[in-house]
This record gives C-alpha cells, structure tokens and sequence, in this order.
C-alpha cells in the first residue's frame, strides 16, 4: 500500500504534464512545467532511494535553471514584437536549449546520469519516461531542422554511445541509452509526429520490461545481475531479449520505430544524418551485446531448485507482445 501523500503528488504530476500539453499559451505551458517539477521533489525525496536528498537537490537545481530560461524566453518574445523577425531565430534556440536541458539530451545532460543512480527503479522509470513527454511536445511546437537541432541529435548519439561504455550502474546504463534514443526521437520529430508518438511507447514498453526485472531482482550493478540471472532461467531469457529490443535489433520490437524512423529520413532526403544516427548506435548496441553476452556465456555457479524472484504471468504476458510486436506491427501495416 502506498502512502497517501505519494497517490496525491502522484497524480499532481500527471496533472502538470497534461496542463503543459493541452495549453494554448506559452505562460500556461511554463505553469504546467512548474506543476510538474514541484510534484516529483517530494517523490524523489523517499527514503528508499540511494540518495535521495542529492538526487532530488541535483535535479531542483536543473529544472529550476531550465525553468528559468523558459521563462526568459516567453517575456523576451513578448516584449521584442517590433525586432521578432531578427530575434526569432535567437529566441528559438534559447527556448529549445531549456527544454532539451528538461529532457536531459546531450550537451545538457550530465546531471541525467547522477541523478537516475540515486533514485529506485520506480522513480527511474518516471525519469526515464513520463518526465520527458512534456518537454519533446513542447518542442514539437517550436522545432524545425536546423543546424542547432541537427547538432543536438548527433552529439545525443556520439555521447550517449561513448559515455556508456565504461560503465558498471545499471541505471547510468539505462541513463545513457535514454540520451541515444532522445537522439532518434528527436530525428523522428522533425518531420512526422506521428513516428514521434510510436518510438515513444515503444520504448516505454522495453524500459518497462527491464525495469520490472531489475526491480524484481533488486539488482543495480551488472555483478549482481550477472550472478543473479542464473538462478531463473525465464527470468534471464525475458531480459536478455528486452535487451536486444532496447538496442534496436532485427528481430524485436526495438527496431521497429528505428526503422521508421530512417525511412523517413531517408525519403526526406536527410542521407547524412540517418546513416551518422546508425554508425553511432551500433556504439550502443555494442555495450548492450557486450552485456548479454557477458550474462549467456560467462560460466556461474547454478542452482536448480531455486523459486525465488518469481515474476508472474501478467508481465509475461506483456513480454510476449513486446517481443512479438515487430511481426506484429509488419502484418499490420502491409494488410492496412
């Protein structure tokens, strides 16, 4: 049972990403924005994550800062009507720097990765998820594909694939293939919303599937998980083909938005970029390998009686149309 007060900032925050998403004015979008952030500080407070005093202070100063410039940018753009068309550009970029610094996307996004490894995995799951809708909508209000843009998508990828690599934390891990796949929607946001909108449930639902193991396990470091694993078989096959999802390769559901998401370069004539965005993920898809493989391979002790960490048939469930849902989503659209 959770605490009441947790339910109440809970929904306070839902509220406040659906004020910024369905507001007409600038004002009530920073409003909703505000709403959001003041309503997850109590829950990144909680006693059971790593850090939360850190984290929760880390991630005030951030959005705080972010909040700030937003801000700026609504009363310059309301006050300079006369010179709008020569600071247009410049107020652009300015609003789009806060929100990309909301969502965490490189070169804004070192306090993402610090912050994600002092929180559970259920307040990692808001972060990775929820807490960037409000941010990507805002920017598919004022985005278009400049050299700024194109920019924040390549350095997304380079960093997130180079960052990643040394890395032990699961949840560093997790942080940095977020700021990869902020790359491609980013790419996806450009041109067709649409794309936007699939590539981004489709990630919800690996995330989720990942998250619920780690969580299952209670594993936050890849020794743990490594040792971990053998003792549930099902258990180790769900995550190392989540994993493969999540890096976006052929079989799985993963590669589904990825796939999109390039056609729609490519037919947009963006060559440049797309074949940039793949040579920088298969940096990404290598560590993901490096770690399945390392889990599959790697010879550990095994029990063969052991019923612990049990997960049950409705996650399952929601595994199998996950892994399924590239098959899926192909007949769908050829038979459509």
């Amino acid at each position: 049972m959770y605490p009441m007060y947790k339910i109440m900032f809970f929904l306070s925050l839902v509220l406040g990403t659906l004020i910024t998403i369905s507001s007409y004015s600038w004002l009530s979008m920073w409003m909703g924005l505000e709403i959001n952030l003041l309503s997850i500080i109590p829950l990144l407070s909680d006693s059971k994550n790593l850090y939360p005093s850190e984290s929760a202070l880390k991630y005030f100063i951030t959005q705080a800062l972010a909040s700030s410039i937003f801000l700026l940018t609504i009363i310059l753009s309301l006050n300079l009507k006369e010179q709008i068309l020569d600071n247009l550009n410049f107020l652009s970029m300015l609003m789009n720097s806060a929100l990309l610094m909301k969502m965490g996307a490189a070169p804004f996004h070192t306090w993402f990765p610090e912050v994600l490894e002092g929180l559970n995995w259920n307040n990692s799951f808001l972060m990775l998820t929820w807490q960037k809708i409000a941010p990507m909508i805002l920017l598919l209000y004022n985005s278009n594909m400049s050299m700024f843009f194109l920019s924040i998508i390549l350095f997304s990828s380079i960093i997130s694939g180079i960052m990643g690599l040394n890395q032990i934390s699961l949840r560093k891990i997790m942080a940095y293939s977020s700021i990869n796949h902020i790359s491609w929607m980013l790419a996806s946001m450009m041109n067709n919303q649409n794309i936007w909108l699939i590539y981004f449930i489709v990630y919800s639902i690996i995330s989720f599937n990942l998250i619920v193991i780690f969580k299952t396990l209670n594993t936050f470091y890849l020794k743990q998980l490594f040792n971990v694993l053998n003792f549930n078989k099902m258990i180790k096959f769900s995550f190392l083909l989540n994993f493969f999802s999540l890096g976006g390769l052929p079989p799985f559901l993963g590669f589904f938005p990825k796939w999109m998401v390039i056609n729609n370069l490519i037919c947009n004539n963006y060559y440049m970029l797309s074949i940039l965005l793949i040579i920088f993920t298969l940096i990404t898809l290598y560590f993901y390998l490096r770690i399945s493989f390392s889990t599959l391979m790697i010879n550990h002790s095994e029990m063969i009686f052991y019923s612990q960490n049990k997960l049950n048939f409705n996650y399952f469930f929601i595994n199998f149309i996950s892994l399924s849902g590239l098959l899926t989503c192909t007949l769908i659209l050829n038979f459509s």
